[in-house]
């Protein structure tokens, strides 16, 4: 039990400012995932039993491109962002550091990987 007054221990302790953007990241990539996996579903749906090259031709699409794209920065900004605070409500310490760097380069790779296979796609077929 400390006998130091809340007000004394919270010093210094406040608001980093970036909470409400943080808040408001994650409500818009959840309104964009939100409008974007039914089509993502219906497009996987519809190409079930398809030819590596039909599948590939109908995602070299402009359009069908520019959207797997929007879906899948919006997929992986929005995990990293709940991993974020469930990191940093859980995990404590030194820990929560190198969790909190893992995870940011783990999710960069993961979205220049998926950027540069799309554009593969595209590119190519």
């Amino acid at each position: 039990m400390s006998l130091r007054n809340p007000l004394a221990r919270a010093k210094g302790l406040g608001s980093a400012k970036d909470g409400t953007s943080h808040w408001w990241h994650q409500r818009l990539t959840a309104i964009a995932l939100l409008l974007l996996s039914p089509w993502f579903v219906i497009l996987m749906v519809g190409m079930i039993g398809d030819d590596q090259i039909t599948v590939r031709a109908v995602l070299a699409q402009p359009l069908t491109a520019a959207l797997m794209t929007a879906f899948v920065l919006s997929l992986l900004w929005h995990a990293k962002l709940g991993l974020q605070v469930v990191i940093e409500d859980y995990v404590h310490g030194g820990a929560e550091l190198l969790l909190q760097v893992i995870v940011k380069f783990v999710f960069a790779i993961a979205a220049i990987a998926s950027l540069l296979a799309i554009g593969r796609i595209v590119f190519t077929a």
